[in-house]
């Protein structure tokens, strides 16, 4: 079963057909630059520019850096705040003439891993934490996603983890891999004692250097890191959109 999976980021925008039995992309990713400002009707436009280079007439699945509920974008992250309020669905769907299904990027992000790549057949509670610009979550109970759980910004100490915790905030703060460690398990831990995963799998560009860092945790919960890469948001997406097969 094919379904085209494009990526909207804040710098980029990419797509390209998935095999979502294989997880396996079908073609080289397309990729657009995101248009100045990333408002909704430039990056629709965007997508309909990846939809028509592939000549694509079935479902697609889309992944954006925000909250969406029912369809909806409820927040904003590198995108232009007008986004909040938007029926994202609708107005791709609009766009591209095909069905669109559009998720959290790093919900997407977290369905490739749990499928194809270190967290699949993992049964109980597995937490993904994309370390990047941000702190991405994606969690999942027995495989099942819980959407949107947000949480690199939950209060530690008073303040957004994400804005000390992330690796922007280590290269800011001029931090060595043991200095920021340290913050890091702090996260990590409070994770541990809200949810208790089973597993925790460390995903973003900070992940890549687990080796430097990973002595310094103290959670209890089994840490690996992510073997999704730069394709996991286009084939989570996908995945995201495979119920629109059944409806149409």
């Amino acid at each position: 079963m094919e379904i085209l999976g494009i990526d909207i980021g804040g710098s980029g925008i990419k797509g390209a057909p998935v095999d979502i039995k294989s997880g396996d992309l079908l073609a080289d990713r397309y990729r657009i630059a995101t248009p100045p400002g990333a408002k909704p009707h430039d990056v629709a436009k965007t997508a309909e520019r990846i939809a028509k280079n592939f000549d694509w007439k079935g479902p697609i699945g889309i992944c954006f850096p925000a909250v969406i509920q029912q369809g909806i974008a409820r927040t904003a992250a590198n995108v232009d705040k007008s986004w909040i309020g938007t029926h994202a669905e609708a107005l791709f769907t609009q766009a591209t003439k095909c069905p669109v299904r559009v998720l959290n990027d790093a919900d997407a992000a977290g369905l490739a891993e749990i499928h194809f790549g270190v967290g699949k057949g993992i049964k109980g509670m597995v937490l993904i934490i994309t370390i990047g610009t941000g702190l991405g979550t994606a969690l999942f109970v027995d495989g099942h996603l819980v959407p949107n759980t947000e949480l690199g910004h939950i209060e530690i100490a008073g303040e957004d983890a994400e804005l000390s915790t992330s690796d922007a905030a280590r290269k800011r703060d001029k931090l060595s891999w043991k200095q920021w460690a340290k913050r890091f398990d702090v996260y990590l831990n409070t994770m541990q004692r809200l949810f208790w995963p089973d597993l925790i799998i460390l995903g973003g560009g900070a992940s890549k250097k687990l080796d430097k860092f990973i002595d310094y945790l103290t959670v209890d919960a089994k840490i690996v890191p992510a073997e999704s890469r730069n394709e996991a948001g286009i084939i989570g997406a996908a995945l995201a959109a495979a119920t629109l097969v059944t409806k149409d």
